[in-house]
């Protein structure tokens, strides 16, 4: 275990976006994850509409391999204007 995380790496890791309905949140956090892990599918990743309507959640669990891999996940997907929260 590294003394910058608690994680112990590799390990399974939820990343969850949420963003409008209208902002094709699920190809934006696809596309984001392709680019960072190496196996991921959209087939992996779970959509959920707001009760309303308006908004979207989405959900991929990956296999993280570091900090640093998921430090540039989040940060791509917070600096994207359609990803309201990332967590």
């Amino acid at each position: 275990m590294s003394q910058d995380s608690l994680l112990t790496f590799p390990c399974s890791f939820p990343i969850k976006a949420m963003g409008r309905a209208d902002a094709e949140v699920a190809a934006v956090v696809t596309a984001i994850l392709q680019r960072h892990v190496t196996d991921f599918s959209a087939q992996n990743l779970r959509s959920r509409p707001s009760r309303g309507g308006q908004w979207v959640a989405v959900t991929a669990v990956i296999e993280a391999q570091n900090q640093t891999q998921l430090d540039a996940i989040y940060h791509e997907l917070s600096a994207d204007e359609r990803i309201v929260y990332a967590l």
